[in-house]
């Protein structure tokens, strides 16, 4: 698949089981507002599924999130929103740095792992699926203890920490995020 190529970014299922060696190099969370169900572990001591409506309800204020959320571009901004609103926990994402809801990524989180194999998720029975996720993926931490996390866990790939903002042509995205 090229740089150039149509991805498919809602898919015939919005599950996608963190793979387990994830949690245990990056964990441990204190919460998962969009926990899977039915899955094979907990990503974090407090899992909140679909049914719970992890969107709706209160995250604690100091709680570590682990958010996984799903992949539907028309649910994920939401999710991201709200981590970035938070401020302390690592989401796990599709690289779609180019789409609107990848912008709160931009301007509040404090590094950006890109991956440098894309990933296997899970079935609900622990083993892993057959292809891969399709994309490319990152890791985004929102706080430096989570930036901390990043950099110590031994996952391949490009950690990126700071960037700034510059001015883009008019007609295109008023704005434009290069690293520094």
């Amino acid at each position: 698949m090229t740089l150039g190529s149509h991805q498919r970014c809602v898919g015939e299922s919005q599950v996608h089981i963190t793979p387990k060696w994830i949690i245990d190099r990056l964990g441990p969370f204190d919460f998962d507002p969009c926990a899977a169900d039915p899955r094979p572990w907990d990503c974090a001591a407090i899992n909140l599924t679909e049914r719970d409506d992890g969107l709706a309800r209160r995250w604690p204020r100091d709680n570590r999130i682990w958010l996984n959320p799903p992949f539907d571009r028309y649910e994920v901004a939401k999710w991201i929103g709200r981590l970035a609103e938070h401020g302390n926990g690592i989401a796990l994402l599709h690289a779609r740095t180019e789409a609107g809801w990848f912008e709160p990524i931009w301007q509040h989180a404090s590094a950006i792992l890109f991956l440098a194999d894309r990933l296997k998720f899970c079935r609900p029975d622990g083993s892993e699926q057959s292809a891969n996720s399709g994309a490319p993926a990152v890791l985004v931490a929102f706080g430096e203890a989570n930036v901390t996390r990043l950099a110590e866990s031994g996952i391949a790939g490009v950690l990126v920490r700071k960037w700034t903002l510059q001015n883009w042509a008019a007609d295109k995205a008023p704005s434009l995020f290069a690293y520094a």
